[in-house]
């Protein structure tokens, strides 16, 4: 009865904008999570990729604590040391210049399509550049995100949206081209598309986006929110194709459970698009998100989080290409590192996902068919094994 008295009194106060789905989360423990009548669940979640560490990782909540007891806001009018330090890590993590750090994936993607245009304005003298995005992407809910978010589904509601974006085919380089004019200022791809069904970019797409950007002085963004911060087994998964953007978004992971994100630009961007006045923020970058960034990357060194992820991946691949084998209601497996999709057919991956949840697994979709895997980055062979033999379970 708890768990059904709380979810009316949530569809009473909360704004009905998710479907929820019919358990009601109270704690969690390693790669676990408990619900408040007690019922334990394998969490291959994450939270959509945030809790990279799990839950209680050690020294995570410490460092957090700490922070806490010493200052928590200040705003971006006063220099902070836990800002100094997580922009120092990022940018050193990334290979980047710069750092801006925002409170959301979806900002930062607004502060990366800001950086794009005032290049161009400050290049140019002139204003009314457009943007390439392509089909089926996943920037985020806000206008100027969700303008180069490429399903129309999403967009059309809220439109008039922010004009001059035009839309190209993830993979296809040609659409690319075909779409570029005088007035191109940037392009902005994910490298792996995560809401559109888990789809890996190919190597020479990226490679020929990066040369057309280098030929036309067009800025290259890629968004890194979800399949960066090592799901890829790499810090960001453009370092696994060795093609490097101008600008980066990235967020999710990158706290592994408080809310921060960031843009990263190049020594280009950085000198020549934003200055005082240009972009800010209230919460952004304050020192108790910063001290959780700046700990998730000393642990991700201590404990070689991301050499851990390289080494586990053929396993988890291996187990799900044998229940692709195995079973006629998955007809493929797609995906990098802890990026994981199956193609559910025959049956709607919603009875998937709630067949898993009663099984003690939590999964989610992406798109219409695939059921997604974006565990911790902290799994075992033996987390995996569980989650196989559930999701057996669930399939059969």
């Amino acid at each position: 009865m708890r768990t059904e008295n709380l979810m009316e009194e949530s569809e009473v106060n909360i704004l009905h904008t998710y479907n929820r789905f019919p358990v009601v989360l109270d704690r969690g423990e390693g790669v676990y999570l408990y619900d408040v009548e007690g019922k334990k669940y394998l969490d291959f979640a994450a939270g959509i990729a945030v809790n990279a560490l799990g839950y209680h990782y050690p020294g995570y909540d410490e460092a957090l604590k700490e922070q806490i007891d010493k200052l928590m806001h200040v705003s971006n009018l006063y220099y902070n040391e836990p800002v100094i330090e997580a922009g120092a890590k990022l940018v050193l993590a990334s290979r980047m210049s710069k750092v801006f750090f925002t409170n959301s994936g979806t900002e930062a993607i607004e502060g990366a399509l800001k950086a794009a245009k005032k290049y161009a304005y400050t290049r140019d003298g002139h204003a009314g550049h457009e943007i390439i995005a392509m089909n089926h992407s996943f920037h985020g809910r806000s206008i100027g995100a969700l303008a180069v978010t490429g399903t129309a589904h999403y967009r059309e509601p809220f439109e008039p949206l922010m004009g001059g974006v035009r839309f190209a085919n993830f993979n296809d380089l040609e659409s690319v081209k075909a779409q570029i004019t005088d007035r191109t200022c940037a392009i902005i791809t994910e490298v792996v598309q995560g809401e559109g069904g888990i789809y890996p970019a190919d190597q020479e797409f990226l490679e020929g986006l990066r040369q057309i950007c280098d030929e036309k002085d067009i800025v290259l963004i890629f968004d890194e929110i979800q399949c960066g911060m090592g799901r890829t087994g790499h810090y960001f998964a453009w370092q696994g194709y060795g093609v490097k953007p101008d600008v980066m978004t990235c967020a999710k992971a990158l706290g592994s459970g408080v809310p921060v994100g960031a843009f990263v630009l190049n020594e280009k961007l950085a000198k020549s698009s934003l200055e005082p006045g240009d972009h800010g923020t209230t919460y952004g970058g304050n020192p108790l998100v910063c001290a959780a960034v700046s700990k998730v990357f000393q642990i991700f060194e201590r404990d070689m989080i991301l050499a851990h992820v390289q080494e586990l991946t053929p396993y988890l691949e291996g187990k799900l290409d044998e229940i692709v084998d195995n079973y006629d209601c998955v007809a493929g497996r797609r995906g990098k590192g802890f990026m994981q999709g199956l193609v559910i057919q025959d049956r709607p991956v919603g009875e998937v996902i709630n067949r898993a949840l009663e099984n003690g697994l939590l999964v989610i979709s992406a798109g219409s068919d695939v059921l997604r895997l974006v565990p911790p980055l902290v799994i075992t062979t033996e987390h995996v094994d569980e989650m196989i033999e559930k999701l057996k379970k669930s399939l059969e």
